[in-house]
């Protein structure tokens, strides 16, 4: 457990981590990357399960957009303006993120009518994005600058490794008796979903308190211009204000990479919205619920086991990022990750069967790894320390707006481009994910900068 109690100024150098302490302070990341795992595998099929139009399917998943839109830069804010010598500066949001994205857990597999479930989507997205921009804010808190590719890149383990287990619970509930077409209520949602959700909500809070427990925070580097900042801040317009300022104060290389973000991220979700409906659809012969229910839960399952393989793919290049970097250079890098990941996507063409669906998501693995480091190291590293919270809330809206179009135009062009195919859906991704390879090189880097955002060695220590 990691003891430390500092009391003193941190405004020299912060005093390196074990990695154990590192371990400690990003587990309750695991916990809330589980829940992100249930939602990223189950949540298009549940609503198929309550009879939602495959085309709407975009527009129900609204919720994880905007709430991170709004969410993440107001809770960045006042978390960066929040000291408690008791409580600390993140882990109030920690805990309260984590209550709110349990509750949803537990109810949400027992949604009786479309309208439930669309509902508890956007309470389970705000819990979670209380919780997550804080974590990230986290790593610049305790680390020094030599040690957050480490603390990013444990977060990107955490990720993969919550999310595969979610993602794996449809093969491990069935060796305990659940099974994949029962119900216990004779509802229309399975009990594997049912008892995954159940499991992930005591999973959320056991991972954060485990952090809180373990974990303690540095106070503000200089107390007295903390208590200026925070008077001056204080309230709505003083916490608009500061993100106004912060806006106008973007560094560069944060424009920069705007582009890059966008094709990502009006990608991912595409994979969210449609991976398992396209494998019911093409390697289970069951375009939806009724027309064949084995099928289709079947092609659940299998859409599960898929998230779980790119999982894998990411938790395991996460380490190894740094060094191929060091290497090649970090445009590059990325470039090179995401080109993979598009080939993954348009391979799913190739064949009807489920295990070209594998192999694809293990290529898109390897992107996501990718995606979720390296543009965090390069940020943590580019913008003042005391407005990591806001900056790293107003970063995620690189990630939202992208995905709040693909919410509202996927609709209109499902039909006409995409011929109401989910895998085409898919193609649509990975054409996408080219594009961004190619505006990776729209980034102005110099060697110094790329040396700046990976501090770390060829052995990722």
């Amino acid at each position: 457990m990691e003891t430390e109690k500092i009391q003193r100024s941190t405004q020299a150098t912060k005093p390196r981590l074990s990695f154990w302490q590192i371990w400690n302070m990003s587990f309750g990341f695991f916990g809330i990357q589980y829940g992100f795992g249930l939602q990223q595998a189950n949540m298009s099929p549940i609503f198929r399960y309550l009879n939602a139009d495959e085309a709407n399917i975009p527009i129900l998943w609204l919720a994880g957009p905007i709430t991170g839109l709004i969410v993440q830069p107001i809770i960045g804010s006042i978390s960066d303006r929040t000291w408690s010598p008791r409580w600390g500066r993140r882990k109030p949001f920690f805990l309260i993120g984590a209550i709110v994205t349990s509750f949803a857990l537990f109810l949400m597999p027992n949604s009786s009518a479309l309208w439930m479930a669309a509902s508890l989507m956007w309470i389970l997205d705000t819990g979670l994005n209380i919780t997550q921009e804080p974590f990230r804010a986290f790593i610049g808190d305790k680390l020094n600058e030599d040690q957050r590719g480490l603390g990013f890149a444990m977060q990107s383990f955490f990720v993969g490794f919550g999310q595969t287990l979610a993602n794996l619970m449809p093969y491990i509930l069935p060796i305990f008796g659940i099974t994949l077409m029962q119900t216990s209520n004779g509802g229309s949602i399975p009990d594997f979903v049912k008892y995954s959700f159940y499991i992930g909500g005591i999973a959320v809070i056991a991972a954060v308190i485990w952090t809180i427990y373990t974990t303690d925070e540095y106070p503000p580097d200089d107390m007295a211009e903390f208590e200026k900042q925070k008077q001056q801040g204080s309230g709505i317009s003083g916490m608009f204000t500061e993100l106004a300022h912060a806006l106008r104060d973007m560094p560069k290389t944060m424009r920069q990479l705007w582009w890059v973000k966008f094709f990502t991220w009006y990608a991912l979700p595409l994979m969210w919205q449609f991976l398992s409906l396209a494998i019911a659809r093409h390697a289970f012969n069951a375009p939806d619920a009724k027309t064949n229910p084995l099928g289709f839960a079947e092609g659940t399952q299998w859409g599960s086991l898929c998230f779980a393989i790119f999982n894998v793919g990411c938790f395991t290049i996460s380490f190894l990022l740094p060094a191929i970097a060091n290497r090649i250079g970090r445009r590059a890098t990325h470039a090179l990750f995401l080109s993979i990941g598009g080939l993954g996507f348009l391979s799913m063409l190739l064949s009807d069967d489920k295990m070209i669906f594998a192999f694809g998501m293990a290529l898109v693995g390897l992107a996501w790894g990718s995606i979720l480091s390296m543009p965090y190291v390069l940020l943590a590293n580019s913008v003042p320390k005391q407005r990591m919270g806001v900056y790293m809330g107003i970063f995620n809206g690189f990630i939202v707006v992208p995905q709040i179009i693909n919410n509202v135009t996927v609709k209109f062009i499902y039909g006409p481009l995409l011929g109401n195919d989910p895998r085409n859906a898919l193609a649509l991704a990975g054409v996408l994910l080219l594009c961004g390879a190619g505006a990776c090189f729209l980034v102005k880097e110099t060697r110094a900068s790329e040396e700046a955002a990976f501090p770390l060695g060829a052995g990722g220590h």
